[in-house]
């Protein structure tokens, strides 16, 4: 039985840098060592089947939704542990979600940033106090934390939106920080 659930964010593209690709699957392999579930959006293409692949092969269970007209876009995983499909995109964000106790957002588009801005917002208004972890590989996100404080600095945000998320290097900083977090 696995300890805790890990909800990881993160391209359906491998972007450019071949970095990304080696963070997922550390990322997966780590969750597995950790005896942690692997919670995601159930595709396996880019960095999602990189992270999930990876988890499979080291024993992880894993957990992954994915909307209807995802499936063939996305290249739906059915041989998780556990794989459900839904209506909506609101639906699979919502299920992921309720179903991990952390986030860890990897580099990846507009999919994962609308992931984040929703568990940050979340955050914000009080809903959730889920650890939310960037996974920065090579500063990937160093120019979204600059505009999250360019945002704090306008007025727009409390400057503790910038205490809703933590940004480490790597898959191994990452899960120590879980491990911390969640302890």
């Amino acid at each position: 039985m696995f300890q805790k659930s890990i909800c990881v964010y993160c391209g359906s593209r491998p972007g450019a840098d071949p970095e990304y690709m080696l963070a997922a699957q550390a990322m997966g392999r780590g969750l597995a060592d950790k005896n942690w579930r692997l919670v995601y959006g159930a595709g396996d293409v880019g960095l999602m089947g990189a992270v999930a692949r990876a988890a499979q092969d080291a024993g992880a269970v894993t957990f992954g939704v994915i909307p209807e007209h995802l499936v063939k876009w996305e290249v739906g995983k059915t041989d998780l542990t556990q794989y459900i499909v839904t209506e909506t995109m609101h639906e699979r964000k919502k299920v992921m979600f309720m179903n991990c106790d952390a986030v860890v957002v990897l580099p990846g588009g507009a999919g994962s940033l609308d992931e984040l801005f929703e568990v940050l917002t979340w955050r914000q208004l009080g809903l959730h106090e889920k650890p939310v972890i960037l996974l920065n590989t090579n500063g990937y996100w160093d120019p979204l934390i600059k505009l999250l404080e360019h945002v704090v600095a306008n007025g727009f945000a409390d400057k503790t939106l910038l205490d809703y998320f933590v940004s480490v290097p790597n898959a191994a900083s990452a899960l120590e920080t879980l491990s911390v977090s969640l302890s």
